[in-house]
């Protein structure tokens, strides 16, 4: 499930709003499973969208004494780890956390060939 931290603030926007903001802004299906998260202007407020197969979720939170930590966004969207996310949903610097890559892949094992030792 792809995580995208979305540049642009969503400005009291709701669901359908910011549903058109994927689509128009990010070229996106907010309907595919992935989580869009969207901040305030003052970085105190986060939404996350996401499509659970039923239904289109948001999930909203406010932080009292500080803003979230928020990076550059190049290109519209930031895909981020689930690490980074939990540390943003807590208010930490989660860009100290760098994002973990997809191990290499393997090579198929040719079984015609395996020889069994004695």
């Amino acid at each position: 499930m792809p995580l995208r931290l979305c540049g642009a603030p969503h400005n009291r926007k709701g669901m359908d709003g910011l549903v058109a903001m994927v689509t128009e802004v990010l070229a996106a299906d907010a309907f595919a499973g992935d989580v869009f998260i969207f901040r305030s202007k003052r970085t105190d407020r986060l939404k996350l969208i996401f499509w659970d197969g039923s239904g289109l979720c948001m999930v909203t939170k406010r932080l009292e004494a500080r803003g979230f930590i928020w990076p550059p966004v190049q290109d519209g969207a930031v895909t981020l780890s689930v690490s980074q996310l939990r540390m943003l949903f807590s208010g930490m610097d989660w860009t100290q956390i760098p994002a973990r890559s997809a191990p290499p892949a393997r090579s198929a094992i040719d079984v015609k060939n395996l020889q069994i030792a004695p």
